[in-house]
């Protein structure tokens, strides 16, 4: 008998967002998630596509959740609307509670599948990638991943602009959280399916947008698969990326790193970068001030920038990578150590002079603020790739000590 889904609700939960796992055997496979606000203009084409799809790989196994932010242009009731049609389809229309990822939540909280499963609602994910996502479950996989960077996934008409911001965004992950963010190739994907069991019973607190990073970094996901898909342009509506979300962005970075325990190094690093950011800051000012000895401004952000690094080579290889330092002692081992930092950070330094002199003299910005902004901008080059050339720890292999393991 085919599964018919319960009706529609208005959800204004304040439980925590924590999945349940099932308690007794359900008909229900798969329970897939469309997380909306204003999508009116898609929501019909979307449902009707997916169930087309998923009839014929799950015939009466599969329930689709529309979670509506109380979407102004009524996508809420033209999704029930749709409800005599599709009996599989429910709807959740949130009244307070806002934001994509907490929405997608609340649909798995209210879902009866084995399987969870999040798409957009806007068409930018094509509906028959279903048909590549299930069948890599079936094969045993934890997770199924739509990724924009695998073999034969891409990215539609997207400009420069826009592809450095969403491969700027994906590098700053991967240094803050290298171990979640290079366990897939696409992970500010929104397109996945998990199984119920690798997240139920964990407490959740997603912020923004980007759901499968507090997935892969708080679920028992083991095995992973990812399928390559085109990300396509919106048809209609506008797009949601504005500034908050950036910064909504940052924050769960930042808030995972440290509810996580992970974050050794990396604030290390920063301190330094502070104690340089000062050095460098205060010999700007005696170099270039008319007041000091007024030096040109380009000369002297190159001295104040290479005695900032000098202070920081220092710190970091006495202090922030201490662990590695005491496994390769010796006068030689540190000069070759600076080299490298010296190398990887001059490199830096030429994006940050482009961007003092950017923001200085063609946008009109106060040297210091101009200076500042560079430095930050900076610093996450700095730390990746130091971590990996610098102060790279050589992992010895349990078979080459003492005999196989």
């Amino acid at each position: 008998m085919p599964y018919v889904a319960p009706a529609s609700s208005t959800y204004s939960p304040a439980a925590p967002l924590q999945i349940p796992p099932l308690s007794d055997p359900s008909p229900v496979r798969l329970s897939l998630v469309i997380p909306t606000y204003n999508e009116a203009s898609s929501i019909g084409s979307l449902v009707r596509q997916l169930c087309a799809h998923l009839d014929t790989i799950l015939p009466g196994a599969y329930e689709l959740i529309v979670v509506d932010d109380n979407s102004p242009d009524h996508t809420a009731k033209l999704a029930q609307e749709l409800q005599e049609e599709f009996p599989q389809l429910r709807v959740i229309c949130r009244q307070r509670e806002r934001g994509l990822a907490t929405a997608v939540v609340r649909g798995w909280q209210a879902a009866c599948g084995e399987v969870l499963g999040v798409m957009d609602g806007d068409l930018q994910h094509p509906p028959e990638i279903i048909l590549k996502l299930w069948p890599l479950i079936q094969k045993g996989a934890d997770l199924a991943v739509g990724s924009r960077y695998a073999e034969s996934g891409g990215v539609s008409h997207w400009s420069l602009g826009r592809r450095i911001v969403s491969r700027g965004a994906q590098w700053i992950g991967l240094v803050l959280l290298p171990g979640v963010f290079s366990r897939v190739s696409d992970p500010l994907s929104g397109l996945f399916l998990v199984r119920r069991q690798c997240i139920a019973g964990i407490p959740l607190n997603p912020k923004g947008y980007k759901l499968l990073i507090e997935v892969l970094a708080r679920g028992r996901v083991r095995t992973i698969a990812e399928v390559g898909y085109i990300f396509q342009e919106r048809q209609n509506g506008e797009s949601k990326i504005q500034l908050q979300t950036c910064l909504q962005y940052l924050h769960h970075l930042i808030y995972l790193r440290f509810s996580l325990g992970q974050v050794g190094s990396f604030l290390r690093f920063s301190t330094v970068g502070l104690s340089g950011t000062l050095v460098d800051m205060a010999l700007l000012y005696v170099l270039h001030d008319p007041t000091n000895l007024g030096w040109d401004l380009i000369t002297s952000k190159l001295v104040a920038s290479e005695v900032a690094i000098l202070n920081n080579f220092l710190w970091n290889d006495l202090w922030t990578f201490r662990h590695v330092t005491r496994l390769q002692p010796g006068p030689l081992n540190r000069l070759q150590r600076l080299a490298k930092f010296n190398v990887i950070c001059l490199i830096g330094l030429v994006l940050n002079t482009s961007l003092v002199i950017l923001l200085s003299e063609r946008l009109g910005i106060h040297y210091l603020l101009a200076n500042l902004i560079a430095i930050g901008i900076v610093v996450f080059w700095n730390f990746y790739l130091n971590s990996k050339l610098s102060w790279r720890s050589v992992e010895v292999k349990p078979n080459s000590v003492g005999g196989k393991s």
